[in-house]
Formats: structure tokens, C-alpha cells, sequence
């Protein structure tokens, strides 16, 4: 397997470095000071002046493949790119609007979404304007084996009914947060493995309730 950087990769990098020593680094004393003096879930500050120093530089949603809607890299070009970045997890990522759980959720809505569902929800998450969830997980069932998952998805008329409790949804609580991707069990009579569908669930819908935060590993 040939793992030579392309050029175009390897210009990045460059350019990537260059935003991590001159601005990323320096950042990050501010980063948690700003963190520590307020919302824990609202994001600091000087991460919005990060983000449009970022852009400004050519930096963004490099993570996506799709080059109609990112910069079109494989995952050899972008590798080293998420190596570098991981050298500050906290900061650098979310800089380069390039952070989990919304560069799943993105990849989800640019390969499979409607042209409604990429205007209403794709757009202002590529432009990094809003914030996205995935919910999959239950507190009731071992659902690291989505098999076991209980909430359902049931079709009424024009509009879709969703009935179910979940569990560690990643970055619900920030308050940029707009939509859930949600899995559930859209047809409980087909195959264990073919019983799923995953549905947009924008989080100011009716009956919808985000009850607490959750730690993990302290």
C-alpha cells in the first residue's frame, strides 16, 4: 500500500501547522479560562475567533469527502490532518469545524439527506452556525448492540411518531444544538438486523425533553 502524502495533503499540513503553533497552542490557556468562568456546554469565546481565522486560511470542513459540500479528501489526504488536530482535541477540531458528532451527522446528510433536510440542516452546519447530536444509545438495554434498541418510529399519516428514551447523545446540552439524528425500530416484524431507520428530530419539536447532563470517566 502506497502511503506517500499527496501534494495537496502534505500543503495542508503545512498550512495546518502553521494555524496550530501561531494560533491553536497559544489559545488554549484563554479556551479554559473563558470555560471555567461560565456554561459548561456553551462554547468559549475565542473558539469563534479561532473558527473564522480558520476559514480565512483555507481550513475547513477538510474531514468531509464529498467535494460538492467539503474539501473533497480521502482518507489518506486527511489523516495526518486529524493527527494534528488531535494534538488539541478540545480546541482544534471544533477550529476547523471538524469535530464529532457533527462531521458523522454531516457525512449522513450529504450522502443520504433531501435537498430540504441539506438546506434546513446540512448548510448552517457546514457554515458551523449550529450544532448537531446523534441519538442512539438506551439506558434500559445494552445498546452497544443496536439489536437491543426499544424506541420506535412509527409513520402517522403525514408525520412521524417517536417514542423512546436515549442515552449519551454527545453535545445535546450546547446550546448551538438544533437536531438529533435518532435511531429507532421503524419496523419490528423485519429481520433483527433490518428493523431500524434513522430519523431528523430538530430538538425544539414538541415532547421532546433533554432531562439531564451526564458524566463519563469523571
Amino acid at each position: 500500500m502506497d502511503l506517500t502524502p499527496t501534494p495537496r495533503s502534505e500543503e495542508l499540513r503545512g498550512r495546518l501547522l502553521e494555524f496550530m503553533d501561531a494560533f491553536v497552542y497559544p489559545a488554549e490557556p484563554l479556551y479554559w479560562q473563558q470555560l471555567a468562568s461560565g456554561d459548561p456546554h456553551r462554547p468559549p469565546p475565542v473558539l469563534e475567533e479561532l473558527k473564522t481565522e480558520a476559514r480565512s486560511r483555507g481550513l475547513w470542513n477538510l474531514f468531509l469527502p464529498d467535494p460538492e459540500w467539503g474539501a473533497g479528501l480521502t482518507n489518506l489526504e486527511y489523516a495526518p490532518l486529524a493527527e494534528i488536530t488531535g494534538r488539541s482535541p478540545h480546541i482544534a477540531p471544533e477550529a476547523i469545524n471538524c469535530s464529532a458528532p457533527d462531521t458523522g451527522n454531516m457525512e449522513v446528510l450529504a450522502q443520504f439527506g433531501t435537498d430540504e433536510q441539506r438546506e434546513r440542516w446540512l448548510v448552517p452546519l457546514l457554515e458551523g452556525e449550529i450544532r448537531s447530536c446523534f441519538s442512539m444509545t438506551e439506558p434500559d438495554v445494552a445498546s452497544s448492540d443496536p439489536t437491543n434498541l426499544a424506541t420506535t418510529i412509527r409513520r402517522d399519516g403525514d408525520d412521524y411518531v417517536v417514542d423512546g428514551r436515549k442515552w449519551w447523545s454527545t453535545g445535546a446540552l450546547d446550546p448551538r444544538c438544533r437536531v438529533s439524528i435518532v435511531m429507532g425500530v421503524s419496523d419490528a416484524t423485519a429481520a433483527p438486523h433490518a428493523r431500524h431507520s434513522m430519523i431528523l428530530v430538530p430538538l425544539a419539536t414538541p415532547g421532546v425533553s433533554v432531562v439531564r447532563d451526564l458524566t463519563t470517566l469523571g
